[in-house]
């Protein structure tokens, strides 16, 4: 082939060569410059099979724009020839890469980074790659890695059917029971031989990463069946053990990414990648453990610190009105050892996806990382609780500490101090003077208004006015039994500007809330949700400066405060700081727990940007989790008009007005659910509709200009002169 002219391509050299191809270095005279040609082997040019799968890649590579994957520029057959024409690249690939020796921490997981970014871009236009492996990702000169070859991708052209991008469906190009990629990086799934998704790449760049990050691959053997068996049956040997100086964090992602149940892995790309970015941070800024085995002094400080999962305790009683209360005693015990110094304790934005979910001990502590588990369970018969709680060793499964409680509800404070300094003594951790303090401090000391308030806090996040009526009175019944409950007080006030806002602009509802607000400062002046409830007022009156210094306090001091970041990036968005709002929604997310709010103006920032990729895998990622949401709680009706807009955003227009309908049907003429059935027609394309309904939003109260006119999903409503009446432009 060298020297000949194939179409307007010169062919100068030959690159390499595999089993779908031929590659080789040629000139485009046409545009004269150097590109790659990939030729289908002659043997196979009259394979139906082979020629659909050449194809096939083409079509799969030329879909994706991204600066991790090998730019596509055309495919082109040339007399009985059939090739593909794509960017030239310098370098080696991976697999040469790691067999020239140990890769260094940093590298392993920038390029790490970097594939799964490649991935989340694919993932989100429906293509997964399923063959990814060292020989499929190039390394230029310039450190950037370029995954190739789409030989065996899959085009999901029904990827849009279920959340977080994990539709199965069955490759027309692969009958039932076969295995596709390559062996010793194949997904179990791959290895039995059924449907795949995008977790089957995370599975198989789990594998890519261990090779990296050891020189060895995680499964091996002398025959392909031995390696099966590794793959469905066996885990991969510790990391450490080829690598003692990987940080345990990176060790931690690697090993979930390799989780034999896909529901356990990372179920995105952009999940991988988020914690990648952790991991890097942790490198940067030196705050992981020693790096070599002779920083014995930073090892012993490292130990000194134990960690502890707090699981959520099991609803005994089968009640889901109790589901409330087992959620606040959980989110309290968590926030009473974290109090203790010598203990490391994970959110519970961390551990909620664990929530109800049969898993023991060391397999949350597999992901997590956790040295000890702690576990529980609550049953309540009218006043009386009981609750019991074991401390679990994680690496032995053994219990340190194990105890019931039998009491009145009442004594439940008492019993969550106990547990705290129980699991600090099972622990050998002394407690400070302040930390004892801290421990044994109340929000009230009346439990029947604590029981309130958890149940207003429960609903005030779905935000109907129904729902923040009763949320209202959960809290002013709270405060009429202690009028010191400085959390009752935020919460009065939280909910009463949320009021004034979106429903009813009487200044009553503006001063109640700045009333409560000054009351809850006044009883507990440095709490976050004082500080909540202060920035809640600033925006209900357009004070978004002071809004946006009271809230950043706020979720400084407790990250995991309800409604924190979804009202932080709410301002942000309000005043147009879209990109200041992206690089945060991450972070955002990982400290939201339950609040599906955060997702809204993360949508909107990244539709109002363009970043067409990223908003769709961001809607996947929200459909998942209120489709997760109307699963526990059908009848949350903010839940189910975010989803229409989900789907209406992943083109499911049927589905989308499907949910529509019976959020309206939950909550008839609510603000809130008109405004957003508004964007749901315009984004499927019913403007009339759309119009319609928005006009109705506006006549029940919505009086926010600046957000409609900023919001994407109404821009196709901004050329109706009725659009203008009813959110004129600022002047």
């Amino acid at each position: 082939m060298i020297d000949r002219t194939v179409s307007h391509y010169r062919i100068t050299s030959k690159l390499g060569s595999g089993g779908m191809g031929v590659v080789y270095e040629a000139e485009d005279t046409n545009l004269g410059r150097r590109v790659a040609l990939k030729f289908l082997p002659p043997e196979m040019a009259n394979d139906d099979l082979a020629l659909q799968r050449f194809q096939r890649e083409a079509r799969a590579a030329s879909a994706l724009n991204h600066p991790n994957i090998c730019t596509i520029h055309a495919i082109e057959q040339h007399e009985t020839e059939y090739f593909i024409a794509m960017e030239l690249l310098e370098g080696e690939t991976l697999a040469d890469t790691i067999r020239r020796g140990s890769i260094d921490v940093k590298t392993v997981v920038e390029i790490s980074i970097q594939i799964a970014d490649a991935l989340e871009s694919a993932h989100a236009k429906g293509v997964v790659h399923r063959d990814l492996k060292p020989a499929n990702i190039f390394i230029t000169s310039r450190g950037q890695a370029k995954v190739l070859d789409f030989g065996l991708a899959k085009i999901d052209r029904r990827s849009n059917e279920g959340p977080m991008g994990k539709t199965a469906v069955r490759d027309e190009l692969t009958g039932a029971g076969t295995t596709l990629g390559t062996v010793s990086y194949m997904s179990p799934e791959q290895a039995r031989g059924q449907i795949t998704d995008t977790r089957t790449d995370i599975f198989s760049l789990g594998a890519v990463m261990y090779q990296m990050a050891t020189g060895v691959l995680p499964f091996q053997g002398d025959t392909s069946v031995v390696i099966f068996d590794g793959i469905l049956n066996r885990e991969p040997p510790p990391i450490t053990q080829f690598n003692a100086a990987l940080p345990a964090s990176l060790a931690r992602v690697i090993e979930r990414a390799l989780e034999k149940e896909r529901d356990l892995r990372y179920q995105t790309a952009a999940d991988l990648r988020t914690e990648l970015h952790r991991v890097r941070r942790d490198i940067d800024s030196g705050s992981r453990r020693a790096v070599d085995s002779g920083s014995n002094r930073t090892h012993a400080a490292a130990d000194s610190v134990k960690s502890v999962a707090v699981l959520y305790f099991e609803n005994l009683s089968g009640a889901k009105e109790d589901e409330y209360l087992r959620d606040g005693i959980t989110e309290d015990i968590i926030t009473e050892l974290s109090n203790i110094s010598g203990l490391k304790t994970f959110s519970r934005a961390t551990i909620l996806p664990w929530r109800d979910k049969q898993m023991t001990p060391a397999q949350v502590a597999q992901v997590l990382g956790a040295s000890f588990a702690l576990t529980g369970s609550l049953r309540r018969a009218g006043n009386r609780l009981r609750i019991t709680a074991q401390l679990v060793d994680t690496a032995t499964e053994f219990p340190l500490w194990s105890k019931r409680y039998d009491s009145e509800m009442k004594d439940v404070f008492e019993v969550q101090d106990e547990i705290a300094r129980s699991i600090a003594e099972a622990l050998r951790i002394a407690l400070s003077p302040q930390e004892q303090k801290a421990i044994a401090a109340r929000p009230t000391e009346n439990l029947q208004a604590y029981d309130l308030y958890l149940r207003g806090r429960n609903y005030a996040r779905r935000m109907a006015r129904q729902d923040l009526d009763f949320a209202l009175q959960m809290f002013e019944n709270a405060v009429a039994l202690d009028p010191q409950f400085a959390l009752a007080q935020a919460g009065i006030a939280s909910v009463s500007s949320q009021y004034y806002f979106f429903y009813d602009r009487s200044r009553k509802w503006i001063e109640r809330a700045r009333v409560s607000a000054e009351r809850a400062i006044g009883l507990a002046e440095t709490s976050p949700e004082a500080l909540l409830a202060q920035a809640w007022v600033a925006y209900a009156e357009d004070r978004f400066d002071d809004a946006i210094s009271y809230i950043r306090r706020a979720v400084r001091m407790n990250p995991a405060i309800e409604s924190g970041y979804y009202l932080l990036l709410r301002l942000l968005f309000a005043i147009g700081r879209y990109q200041e709002l992206v690089e945060l929604s991450e972070e955002g997310l990982s400290h939201s727990a339950e609040d599906y709010n955060t997702f809204v103006p993360i949508t909107n920032a990244l539709g109002a940007l363009g970043k067409t990729d990223a908003l769709r895998n961001m809607t996947l990622r929200q459909a998942g989790a209120l489709e997760a949401q109307l699963a526990k709680i059908p009848e949350d009706a903010r839940a189910r008009i975010l989803l229409a807009g989900s789907y209406a955003r992943l083109n499911r227009g049927d589905d989308a007005t499907r949910e529509a309908t019976m959020a309206l049907t939950l909550r008839p003429n609510d603000t809130l659910m008109l405004y957003n059935t508004a964007c749901v027609f315009a984004t499927i394309g019913r403007k009339a509709e759309a119009m319609n309904t928005l006009r109705k939003a506006w006549e029940n109260g919505w009086r926010d200009s600046e957000w409609a006119r900023r919001d994407p999903e109404l821009a196709t409503l901004r050329d109706d002169p009725e659009f203008d009446r009813l959110f004129p432009a600022a002047v």
